[in-house]
């Protein structure tokens, strides 16, 4: 045996030591996770293949950053992957919610496993691409169809644009917390083939406001009208969609201009939406209506100038022309508010309750007179009732997501009243009051 000299013996032993203890760390690392796990109130396991388009790819390490901190602020694990085939056998036992973040599994058993997952009490929670699919996506019905609910990708916006989020359920405990309209992150948003507000196994959480259009900066892929669902969920199964997640980019450099979890109004909604997955267990109801009462008549006095409207001279003929005028309780004052689809209705006028109010020629355009015409189910016909509180509301066109508006304020009576782009003034907003 060598001969080992005194000093040098305690600087062997140290050695010794430091690696038994270096050895010790991932068994130790091992174990803290599996206490965190533990002791965590639910576990999340998002997917993703960070392979396509620089902004998702950039999504995804954002997503990858900021939800663990999120996950050790509100009590749960956040676990990525981009091993698909953890599908295949995957358990809500295992992880309460799953994630998909930048694709969706296109292999026939990792596409049964997740089913079956959906099937057996698991939630899921996907983001923007995740829902992407066109003529070369390989057919999916019960994905595409039956829980998302959109069919085909149809239309984008560009570039990616912040927009303000009305929410369509206040009641939803994904929505607790973030008022009646929130600002979005920055983001691609995406049209699709079906109109979700018709499916009733849909319930739509927030749509883009109508004061956000015009949508994008490039005039040949902006939107400037209509209705865009970017927030639903499913009511037989624990599902909730989002539209968001493609950050701005220097294409250039692959540099990121914005972020995702940039608006702190979208992040809580995330971590309530998250929490409802796990814990929620029930579908989400119907919210109550809110809306006015359909059997009843009401005036609807101008908060701008305390006039009323009022269908000109009481006629009944079509094109009537639908004005404000001093307040009389005559019945071509009274108006009522009929369901029709998603949220929207009809507004009717008591001297021929088969005349509702009108945007005149179908138009999408700013100052377009409002008329009475007889009912057909246009698009044109049909109003959004959105309580402002206070007995306030303002009425949405179905047709062009503008306004129902007394035009520049003025106190004049006869002044025809038009659709103009929604800007929360008091030219927009009336007070109903039963007749």
């Amino acid at each position: 045996m060598p001969f080992v000299r005194p000093a040098v013996m305690p600087r062997l032993l140290a050695l010794i030591l430091g690696l038994v203890l270096l050895a010790s760390v991932p068994v130790a690392e091992a174990r803290v996770q599996q206490d965190q796990k533990l002791q965590a109130s639910f576990n999340v396991l998002a997917f993703y293949s960070g392979t396509w388009d620089a902004a998702h790819i950039d999504f995804v390490k954002e997503a990858n950053e900021r939800f663990p901190q999120l996950a050790a602020q509100n009590g749960f694990t956040y676990t990525p992957t981009n091993d698909w085939s953890r599908l295949n056998n995957l358990s809500a036992s295992q992880y309460q919610v799953v994630m998909f973040l930048d694709n969706a599994p296109t292999n026939a058993t990792q596409r049964a496993g997740f089913q079956r997952y959906m099937d057996n009490g698991g939630a899921y929670f996907g983001f923007h691409v995740t829902a992407y699919n066109d003529a070369n996506t390989p057919s999916w019905p019960w994905y595409y169809q039956t829980l998302l609910g959109t069919g085909r990708f149809t239309t984008n916006t560009w570039g990616p644009t912040a927009v303000t989020l009305r929410t369509e359920n206040r009641t939803h405990p994904a929505l607790a917390n973030t008022g009646a309209t929130f600002r979005s992150s920055v983001s691609e948003w995406y049209g699709w083939q079906n109109d979700l507000r018709s499916n009733p196994n849909l319930q739509i959480l927030a749509a883009i406001d109508p004061g956000s259009y015009p949508v994008g900066t490039d005039p040949n892929q902006t939107w400037y009208n209509g209705y865009h669902p970017i927030i639903w969920a499913h009511k037989n199964y624990k599902m909730i969609y989002a539209n968001f997640g493609h950050n701005a980019m220097n294409y250039d450099t692959n540099t990121r201009l914005s972020s995702t979890f940039d608006s702190a109004a979208q992040n809580q909604f995330m971590m309530d939406a998250l929490k409802w997955l796990d814990g929620g267990g029930t579908p989400p109801v119907d919210p109550p209506t809110g809306q006015p009462e359909p059997t009843t008549w009401y005036s609807a006095t101008s908060k701008a100038t305390g006039k009323c409207v009022d269908a000109r001279a009481a006629g009944t003929a079509n094109g009537t022309v639908v004005q404000q005028y001093t307040c009389n309780a005559s019945t071509a004052q009274h108006f009522q508010f009929q369901p029709t689809s998603g949220g929207f209705t009809r507004i009717n006028n008591r001297n021929d309750a088969g005349k509702v109010v009108d945007v005149t020629n179908v138009s999408v355009a700013d100052n377009a007179g409002l008329q009475l015409w007889t009912y057909s189910g246009g698009n044109n016909q049909q109003w959004q009732a959105v309580a402002e509180g206070n007995g306030y509301w303002r009425f949405v066109s179905r047709h062009s997501s503008k306004c129902l508006t007394v035009p520049g304020g003025s106190t004049a009576d006869s002044v025809q009243l038009v659709q103009l782009t929604c800007n929360g003034t008091a030219s927009q907003s009336f007070k109903l009051t039963p007749a």
